[in-house]
C-alpha cells in the first residue's frame, strides 16, 4: 500500500518493556520481514531510544491537569469495577475498564510504583476528533465521542511503573515524529483508535488515516497471539507456507 501510493514504509521496534525485549526476537522479526519481501525505508526506529520524548509529552498532559497516578492492581480494579451495564463491555482496548478509583490523586503525589492514567473526564469536554478508516470492516469517517470512551475504554494507562510510556501513548509520538500519514495494522487494534485519536488531539499531533486488516486465526476462529504460544511466521515458513499464503491469511494478497 505504501509503495502503490508513492510513500515510504517505516520499521519501528516496539521495545518499551525492556524486560521482555531480546535481540534474538528482533532478529527474527527482521528475518520474517525479509522472507515476506517487506523492505523498509531509512533507519529502524527503536522506542527504547526515545524515552525522554515520551516523558516530556506526559509532562505536557500533566500540566493540563489530565494525568493522575494510580496504585491499583489488576485485582483491585476487578474488585472495584461495578457490574457493567447491559451491552457495555467489561474490557476495552486498555484491558478491564478502569472505574476511576485513583482519579482524585494529585499528579504531584506520584511514586515510582504508580502507573499514570489519562483522566478522560478532563479531556472529553471539548470538541471531539474524527478519523478516517479504509479497512474493509469499518470503512468511512468515524466520530470519537466522550460517551464511547468513558464506557468502552475508561481512563487508560499512559505510563507503567518502570516504563517510560504505554503502547497506546508511545506510538502516537513515534508516528508524528517520523511523519506517518497512514497506519496499517491488525483488526484487534481498531477499538484503540478512538483513544489514540483523542490523545493525538490533546497533544496537538497531526491526525492519520487508519486501515485495519484481518487477523490470522486458528481452526476455531481464535486469533493467534504470542501469549497463547501461537505459531510464529517462521513456523508457517518451516511448514512450507509461502509469503503469498501469509498475505492471503490477512486479506492483503
Amino acid at each position: 500500500m505504501a509503495r502503490a501510493a508513492g510513500g515510504r514504509f517505516l520499521l519501528r521496534i516496539d521495545d518499551l518493556d525492556q524486560t521482555r525485549s531480546r535481540p534474538d526476537w528482533e532478529a527474527l522479526i527482521l528475518e520474517d520481514l525479509r522472507w515476506l519481501d517487506v523492505t523498509w525505508d531509512g533507519p529502524i526506529r527503536r522506542q527504547s531510544e526515545h524515552f525522554d520524548d515520551y516523558r516530556r509529552a506526559i509532562e505536557t498532559l500533566a500540566a493540563q491537569g489530565a494525568v493522575y497516578p494510580c496504585h491499583c492492581t489488576r485485582a483491585d480494579i476487578a474488585g472495584a469495577a461495578s457490574a457493567p451495564q447491559e451491552g457495555v463491555p467489561a474490557f476495552g482496548p486498555d484491558g478491564r475498564i478502569y472505574p476511576g478509583t485513583c482519579r482524585a490523586r494529585p499528579y504531584a503525589g506520584r511514586t515510582a510504583t504508580d502507573a499514570l492514567r489519562l483522566d478522560l473526564t478532563k479531556t472529553t469536554g471539548g470538541p471531539m476528533p474524527t478519523f478516517t478508516e479504509t479497512g474493509p470492516a469499518h470503512t468511512g469517517l468515524h466520530k470519537v465521542t466522550a460517551e464511547h470512551l468513558l464506557t468502552h475504554v475508561g481512563d487508560p494507562v499512559i505510563a507503567r511503573p518502570g516504563m517510560a510510556a504505554s503502547y497506546h501513548f508511545a506510538v502516537l509520538l513515534d508516528d508524528a515524529e517520523t511523519g506517518v500519514t497512514h497506519v496499517v495494522r491488525g483488526e484487534d487494534l481498531y477499538e484503540a483508535t478512538f483513544l489514540q485519536c483523542l490523545l493525538q488531539q490533546q497533544l496537538g499531533l497531526p491526525p492519520v488515516t487508519y486501515h485495519h486488516h484481518a487477523l490470522i486465526r486458528d481452526e476455531a476462529g481464535k486469533r493467534l497471539a504470542k501469549r497463547d504460544d501461537a505459531r510464529a511466521i517462521s513456523k508457517y515458513r518451516a511448514d512450507g507456507a509461502s509469503p503469498e499464503d501469509i498475505r492471503r491469511m490477512v486479506g492483503v494478497a
